[in-house]
């Protein structure tokens, strides 16, 4: 999938993933804006444009050639651009204006609170089409509208857990087994952090207990109702309790030097994975690709997966798939929206490419159900996150999220990288954001 950063760092990330194997390979897809202009012929025959970023699964999965086996007449054209920071502005910018919208769109988690309260005019309400009631339920409240209106259905979602190395934490004195991670963590992300300390203590040289703190800080927020907005739409970033707990947990953990200090999906991080000196992630359902095809196959089985810390689930990515009102085929790209968000095309893409369903009847599939990571010593990852799915808090989004995740990680990883002290890193954190919201 994409090796790019998106929008606040909601994200989903190349992960190719079977019931019975996991391989390390992605296909990045280039595209434009569509032209219309031969979306049909005489005979009938209509080419749908599905815009999107990085990896989204479809291609990889077969499903674009299966829709046109069930629907001849219909053919559908992907056009992909691999980072979503550039494929955000470039969405904005054809909603204003009107034009170069492709018939189905893609919209990330950390954007779809500011499509849906600035432009959810624009699109069909799929409410009318397809039961929005098959998702977890607070996917289908963040697509919509304050009149009810339902813009986009929910594709992927990304509960965390926590993927670490068996042979470092065996050589660390620390437990192996996922079952026992899972209870040395039990008692949330402090545990966490402790379990970092005993790591240190006789940590295989050149390794650290984990990757960054600002990634860390992320998985935090995620487990929370309230990150940077109230119910109101006011930003409570300043006062929000979790990223009170995440600020202050990235700063020990940076102090402490428990993170090699390496954004996440940099390449320095890239080649950390490939030279072994992480010794955990924070690991939401779409990261386990990236490991696997970062790590490469000489660390294939030395990896593991257990239940993220704490007892309250998280969510970090996921996105949405919108169609445009100004389509020259809405009721066709609605259909195939239908057809892609359904059960068995989900647990298909899963299977595909690993990005965990967002449709509750997906979880009852054996592509799902019974899924297995063969990287990752067979965790049973289907289980693990299905479970973590259906207890996921509702969380509150607000239209500038991804500024200000993006703001405040930048400056957590100035305190691991440049020793800034953490109230000149949240000083300088607060006026960015405070100039971004205006």
């Amino acid at each position: 999938m994409r090796i790019t950063r998106t929008g606040g760092g909601h994200g989903r990330r190349t992960a190719t993933l079977a019931t019975t194997v996991l391989t390390a390979s992605a296909l990045l897809l280039t595209g434009c804006s569509s032209d219309d202009s031969d979306s049909s012929d005489a005979n009938g025959n209509i080419t749908l444009t599905l815009s999107d970023y990085g990896q989204f699964g479809y291609k990889e999965a077969g499903l674009f050639a299966k829709y046109h086996e069930l629907h001849p007449n219909i053919t559908v054209k992907e056009e992909t651009t691999a980072n979503e920071q550039d494929y955000y502005p470039k969405l904005l910018q054809q909603l204003n204006t009107g034009s170069g919208l492709a018939d189905v769109t893609g919209v990330e988690v950390g954007r779809i609170k500011e499509v849906v309260d600035t432009q959810s005019g624009k699109f069909v309400d799929l409410s009318k089409a397809i039961n929005v009631n098959d998702w977890v339920s607070w996917k289908e409240k963040q697509a919509t509208a304050k009149d009810g209106t339902v813009i986009g259905a929910g594709t992927d979602i990304g509960p965390m857990s926590l993927c670490y190395r068996k042979d470092l934490f065996e050589k660390a004195g620390l437990p192996t087994d996922r079952e026992a991670v899972a209870k040395a963590v039990a008692g949330g992300w402090e545990d966490y952090l402790k379990l970092g300390e005993q790591y240190k203590k006789k940590a295989p040289s050149g390794t650290y207990f984990m990757d960054s703190a600002s990634a860390m800080y992320n998985a935090v927020v995620s487990s929370s109702s309230e990150q940077y907005y109230d119910a109101d739409g006011k930003p409570v970033y300043k006062d929000s309790q979790s990223v009170k707990q995440g600020w202050d947990l990235a700063a020990e953990a940076a102090a402490k030097k428990l993170a090699q200090g390496l954004p996440q999906f940099t390449d320095a991080w890239n080649a950390a994975l490939r030279k072994g000196t992480v010794a955990t992630v924070a690991c939401p359902a779409w990261m386990a690709g990236q490991i696997s095809i970062n790590s490469g196959d000489s660390f294939k089985g030395k990896w593991d997966i257990s239940r993220a810390p704490g007892s309250t689930a998280a969510n970090w990515g996921g996105s949405f798939l919108a169609v445009p009102k100004s389509g020259k085929h809405v009721k066709e790209a609605t259909e195939l929206v239908k057809w892609l968000t359904a059960p068995e095309q989900q647990a298909t893409v899963f299977k595909a490419v690993g990005l965990f369903p967002s449709n509750k009847g997906a979880y009852e599939l054996a592509d799902v159900k019974n899924a297995k990571l063969p990287y990752f010593s067979d965790a049973p990852i289907g289980q693990i996150y299905a479970e973590e799915a259906k207890s996921i808090p509702e969380a509150v989004l607000g239209a500038k999220d991804g500024v200000i995740k993006d703001t405040i990680s930048t400056q957590i990883n100035n305190m691991e990288q440049r020793g800034t002290k953490p109230a000149d890193a949240w000083k300088a954190a607060t006026e960015a954001i405070d100039k971004a919201l205006g």
